[in-house]
């Protein structure tokens, strides 16, 4: 079976919600994994960019390489890989407007991207992307990623599964209370 950009769209905001996207666990993982995975690497592998045809085909695409990576590699360095990829069809879909093209609940996963991204630079352009949103818990979350990044200039909980060694300030962080975004 195909799976189309109107699927991804159609699983992701109708199907399922903020409980899912964001405290799903293993049960939302394994609905992702049984029904995406082919769909992941074909888009890993840039198979998909005739779905950049429009908004919600491009935004299709960022959450099968951003969202997806995360359920079907949790714990996995793999879950990190397409990051890149998916920031550079964001930026592209915000420098072209088309972010516009989507609702605003829509908006908030082409801008996901740069709130997974390890670069201030980034976190400084999605905070103005957040805050144009007008949902005050999204931009509170991109501020809490940024001030890690700010900090750190990376997510330490992300070290070990990228055999990154953490420095000392690094330690202390992450043996204290902290948000790992589910990471």
């Amino acid at each position: 079976m195909t799976v189309t950009a109107k699927d991804i769209i159609e699983f992701w905001f109708v199907d399922h919600g903020e409980e899912d996207w964001f405290t799903g666990g293993e049960a939302f993982d394994a609905k992702i994994i049984e029904r995406f995975t082919d769909t992941h690497t074909a888009a890993a592998r840039g198979d998909l960019f005739d779905w950049r045809v429009d908004a919600e085909g491009r935004l299709a695409e960022i959450i099968i390489l951003d969202q997806f990576s995360r359920q079907i590699y949790r714990k996995d360095k793999r879950a990190f890989a397409s990051d890149m990829q998916a920031l550079t069809l964001a930026q592209e879909m915000v420098s072209r407007g088309d972010d516009q093209d989507l609702e605003p609940r829509m908006r908030t996963f082409a801008y996901m991207p740069y709130m997974h991204a390890e670069s201030l630079k980034v976190h400084d352009e999605a905070v103005k992307l957040f805050k144009s949103l007008g949902n005050e818990n999204s931009l509170e979350y991109e501020i809490k990623h940024r001030n890690i990044i700010e900090q750190f200039g990376r997510y330490p909980y992300r070290n070990q599964v990228l055999g990154r060694k953490n420095t000392p300030a690094e330690e202390e962080f992450l043996a204290g209370e902290f948000d790992s975004f589910g990471q």
